[in-house]
């Protein structure tokens, strides 16, 4: 099993990638996996990703210790909840301490815990983003009206949890990635008349293997669209990818 990631600021920010991606050991075999998207929109949205994906992936660590106490057998689907449910917790504390507005915490969520060893994975997908298994895709997209999480942190976590209809269950993949909506902003600016499609980049980013012996795999591979198929990305783009 190898893990490839790839994090890119979109040709047309200038200061910050707005993006943000985590991957943190949550038990044995298991994965806690995010890609996540500040609202340009919003006041200083890379702060807002950055900071949900560092909450996510501390809560993974801290998961991870207990395993060794609590020896409780949980499924895919309940440990996302729980985890999704101190997320929530935990920005509204910082929010309330930090005297934050809701602006500030505008960003799409596409999260998952992946079970390696049986090839399993449990996603929830809060705002836009996407999904390959196998060379199958599952988009989620909003009409750039996500409905961020920053709205519902003093909402009835339950009733909010059960209602949120953009979940997804993987099982028996040999191939799977998840990536935020930058993969759809590829553009040829030197020559509009071989501008690949989405699915062509899609493919090449999601279905194709060559090159995966290499560590920087997905890197490698934004630099081919750049260098020698003259497509840049014009929004940011965070990209986890696993392969068995």
């Amino acid at each position: 099993m190898k893990i490839y990631k790839t994090l890119n600021i979109g040709e047309f920010h200038t200061n910050y990638c707005e993006d943000f991606l985590i991957e943190e050991q949550i038990v044995t075999n298991e994965k806690l996996i995010a890609v996540l998207d500040g609202c340009t929109m919003g006041t200083e949205s890379v702060f807002a990703s950055i900071l949900f994906g560092k909450i996510a992936r501390n809560i993974a660590k801290r998961k991870f210790y207990e395993e060794f106490i609590i020896k409780d057998a949980v499924g895919l689907k309940d440990k996302l909840k729980e985890v999704v449910r101190t997320l929530i917790h935990e920005v509204r504390t910082l929010k309330n301490q930090l005297g934050l507005e809701t602006n500030e915490l505008l960003s799409t969520l596409l999260i998952g815990i992946v079970n390696i060893k049986e090839s399993k994975a449990e996603f929830l997908i809060i705002g836009d983003g996407l999904i390959c298994k196998d060379g199958k895709y599952f988009e989620y997209e909003q009409n750039n009206t996500p409905d961020y999480l920053g709205y519902h942190l003093t909402d009835d976590f339950d009733d909010w949890y059960d209602n949120q209809e953009q979940k997804l269950t993987i099982s028996n993949f040999k191939d799977l990635s998840i990536c935020t909506d930058g993969i759809f902003t590829f553009k040829n600016f030197k020559d509009k008349t071989k501008q690949k499609s989405e699915d062509e980049i899609i493919e090449y980013l999601l279905v194709d293997n060559n090159g995966t012996e290499f560590t920087n795999f997905l890197n490698r591979k934004i630099r081919i669209l750049q260098k020698e198929w003259n497509h840049v990305v014009t929004d940011d783009l965070a990209i986890i990818r696993i392969i068995k």
